[in-house]
């Protein structure tokens, strides 16, 4: 389940950005903090926006009440971490600071979807508990902050083999993490929590750096817990799934988006949605793609098999002002992609709100190149909220797509205002698997009755808001 005390056994960071700007790049700061009162092992993995491959992968050892933090920043022809944390990491067996660890690209060489390093400067990170470690033992020695303030542990005899290291047992939870995106040259920081899941996995998930597994899809038992918010009433689904993949990605199923947005002149402000389908990459590559997305052998040769429709050529996202007014026309959705629908490409995309000029948005917070796509507003609405659906719903008729089945009479759903509780049904989980948070940024640098020698700009993020459709049969 997606905790809603902000702590558990995996965390999901849902955007980093080291993307050189001409307005100043950003560093991504993020820290994960262990608050159980026994160490842990963690896998920390970074995928790159795209198709979500992985661009780093590292074990990570945090004492009791360990934090660990760590930068992203351009390091010229790629983004790479850096840190000057003492936690014990397998980039530096011997212990002490990493000085930076550049990401690389051969996960994703040959995808038809570029092979250059610049795809690692945007993307999203992963950090999964892959077991506790007991005290007493030589691994919690090794990994042990010494008594007082600053000590560095010896991280002597790191484990670096298949097998699993003695005094490792299940994972316990307790991991919580936060995530800044700080521009230096704007004075801007926006700062998101990770998305935290409990109960991922109840046996050992211990692997040397370098394996592919654990990831996300090794989800043990494979069952999820969603409770879906209506008008009459919230209702929880359990489920039982074939496999961890569909168990995680019903965690973050979501038929509708929705968040505000700003582009007030008056102001300077700017808006940038994030979206993020942390579990794409287990569905859609160069060969394949399965619900919920859109199904059927991809068209690699147009290099956008990782595409998704959201707005069709006569349809468009909904978007209203902040007087309740509907915009009642269409929206320009994606402007430029020569396709006849409007799509949502990436593992992890940037929508960049503008005044509709015809053109596309000079001015963007992230500065998105790889994900990027412009939602061009009708002029006269500067403010307001967006409705952010999917998939059209006609495109969902005629297609296998935007829809995860359970597997039949798999799921129990209780009504949480009576308590009754019905077994034995088959559900649809419709949709895609999302997460996000809409960043906006404001500037009085410049205005009338400003100090020209003050900077004076502002940044802000709010988090997705989600409506689901769970389908629901005997």
């Amino acid at each position: 389940r997606i905790d809603p005390d902000g702590h558990g056994q995996v965390l999901i960071y849902p955007y980093y950005n080291a993307r050189p700007a001409a307005e100043g790049s950003f560093v991504t700061a993020i820290s994960v903090t262990n608050i159980a009162a026994k160490p842990k092992a963690v896998k920390v993995r970074v995928h790159e926006g795209k198709a979500g491959a992985e661009v780093l992968d590292f074990n990570l050892f945090l004492d009791s009440r360990d934090v660990w933090t760590a930068g992203i920043i351009g390091l010229g022809e790629s983004a790479g971490l850096v840190t000057s944390d003492l936690s014990c990491t397998s980039l530096a067996p011997a212990g002490g600071p990493v000085p930076v660890a550049p990401f690389r690209n051969s996960a994703y060489v040959g995808d038809l979807l570029g092979d250059g390093l610049d795809r690692t400067y945007e993307g999203y990170i992963e950090i999964l508990e892959m077991g506790t470690i007991e005290p007493g033992t030589d691994l919690e020695r090794a990994i042990s902050h010494a008594a007082g303030y600053g000590r560095q542990p010896n991280c002597i005899g790191l484990p670096a083999t298949d097998d699993v290291p003695p005094g490792l047992t299940k994972p316990s939870g307790g991991l919580m993490g936060n995530v800044s995106y700080i521009n230096i040259n704007q004075g801007t920081d926006f700062s998101v929590d990770a998305i935290a899941l409990s109960y991922w996995s109840d046996k050992v998930q211990w692997s040397p750096p370098g394996r592919a597994l654990p990831d996300l899809a090794s989800a043990s038992p494979a069952s999820s817990v969603v409770i879906d918010s209506r008008e009459d009433g919230d209702t929880l689904y359990a489920t039982r799934w074939v496999n961890g993949r569909d168990a995680v990605s019903a965690l973050f199923m979501s038929d509708r988006v929705l968040n505000e947005y700003t582009v007030e002149p008056a102001i300077k402000a700017a808006t940038e949605w994030v979206l993020t389908m942390p579990t794409k990459r287990f569905y859609v590559n160069r060969v394949r793609s399965e619900a919920p997305f859109l199904v059927g052998a991809p068209n690699a040769s147009r290099s956008a098999y990782h595409c998704e429709p959201v707005a069709e050529r006569n349809g468009s996202p909904k978007y209203y002002d902040r007087e309740t007014q509907d915009v009642g026309g269409t929206i320009d959705f994606a402007a430029g992609i020569p396709h006849p629908q409007r799509l949502l490409c990436g593992a992890a995309s940037a929508m960049t709100f503008n005044v509709n000029a015809g053109s596309a948005p000079a001015v963007r917070i992230f500065a998105p190149t790889q994900t990027a796509n412009y939602v061009l507003l009708n002029a006269g609405w500067i403010n307001g909220w967006l409705d952010f659906e999917m998939q059209p719903e006609s495109y969902r008729q005629s297609h296998e797509a935007s829809r995860l089945r359970a597997p039949a009479g798999s799921t129990t759903a209780i009504d949480l205002t009576t308590g009754n509780a019905r077994t034995g049904l088959t559900v649809t989980y419709v949709g895609l698997p999302v997460i996000g948070f809409a960043a906006q940024s404001y500037s009085t640098t410049g205005l009338p009755g400003v100090s020209t020698t003050v900077l004076s700009n502002y940044g802000g993020q709010f988090s997705h808001r989600f409506v689901r459709a769970i389908e629901v049969s005997p």
